[in-house]
């Protein structure tokens, strides 16, 4: 067996998980397949950049990100077209891409997945030169996000109530989306651009998006009553909203979208600032990844309890400590 190197980058704030004992266990584990750990810990916003930069030059193997979207977008922004692989342990609040792929949010088991070494291709999105791997988003969620961000607690609760707080005041927007040519004008609740199938947290923005498919799902969600967005909301935890009639569905290898003024946008659940002119790319097979063999199909219903029922069974797992 060939003797690979990793670093493994600790977010000691994402999520609200422990992340005690977390280099030990990750050392031993995956000593086993043969792979020595490094491991450096995050300092602020962008630090996982400039760790994996140096991983890269130090010629290790692959960077195991333990945190959530964000930390693997900082990681993975340097890692695209290298062909260090990203391994993820799905330590954040929503874990978008780790759930779209399929890895399991028990450590035990996400590590086992990156110890049998299978890795997948997978496309990215680019906004404005701004890479994205889970989704790209103007409109309600990024005004969620946005104050989602400045909450000092974590965690599904405090998310689920910056929801609830910024739907009660939010307002449509008009945005003009031009893809192949054709533009199309339209006041819209929110567009999500979505490289994977999920926010996180199994709420299904995309239910048919594939992270290897060379395309990108940009989704439209029209202006409509409140109770037709209450509706929305049901959709996107049944994985139904790709039926729902208020969503218009677009595969796109690029696209724009303008608006007449400058908002939050949010870049994997992160909130920032990009202008009113808004260009998106599809970046096809930029990230190796290490990923379960088999790709689920998606079943809506069946799909989203699945998943419901694996957090649950973890959660109880780790207040019995036995994770």
């Amino acid at each position: 067996m060939a003797h690979r190197q990793a670093l493994l980058v600790v977010n000691p704030v994402a999520g609200t998980r422990s992340k005690r004992g977390l280099e030990e266990t990750v050392g031993s584990r995956l000593a086993a397949a043969g792979v020595s750990v490094d491991s450096a810990v995050t300092e602020g916003p962008g630090h996982a950049v400039e760790l994996a930069r140096k991983a890269v030059a130090d010629g290790f193997d692959m960077v195991v990100s333990a945190g959530g979207d964000g930390t693997v977008n900082e990681i993975s922004s340097v890692l695209a077209h290298t062909g260090v692989a990203l391994g993820i342990l799905p330590l954040g609040s929503g874990n978008g891409l780790a759930r779209s792929l399929g890895i399991p949010q028990d450590v035990g088991e996400a590590l086992k997945i990156i110890a049998d070494g299978h890795i997948a291709d997978c496309d990215r999105g680019l906004v404005n030169g701004r890479p994205f791997y889970c989704t790209f988003g103007v409109g309600f969620d990024a005004a969620v996000s946005e104050k989602f961000a400045s909450m000092k607690r974590r965690g599904r609760i405090t998310y689920v109530r910056s929801v609830f707080r910024e739907f009660l005041k939010y307002r449509s927007q008009p945005y003009a989306i031009s893809i192949g040519g054709n533009v199309i004008t339209e006041r819209a609740f929110l567009i999500a651009v979505c490289n994977a199938s999920q926010y996180g947290n199994n709420a299904y923005i995309a239910p048919q998006a594939k992270l290897s498919d060379g395309l990108l799902d940009l989704i439209v969600i029209h202006d409509g009553s409140p109770l037709s967005t209450v509706k929305i909301g049901v959709d996107l935890l049944t994985g139904y909203l790709d039926r729902n009639t208020r969503i218009d569905t677009f595969r796109i290898s690029a696209a724009n979208i303008t608006r007449l003024e400058e908002g939050p946008v949010h870049v994997d659940g992160d909130p920032l600032k990009l202008g009113t002119n808004l260009d998106i790319v599809c970046d096809a097979a930029s990230l190796k990844v290490f990923a379960p063999e088999k790709e689920a199909d998606f079943k809506p219903i069946v799909s989203p309890l699945l998943s419901m029922l694996s957090d649950i069974r973890y959660d109880v797992k780790s207040k019995l400590g036995l994770d």
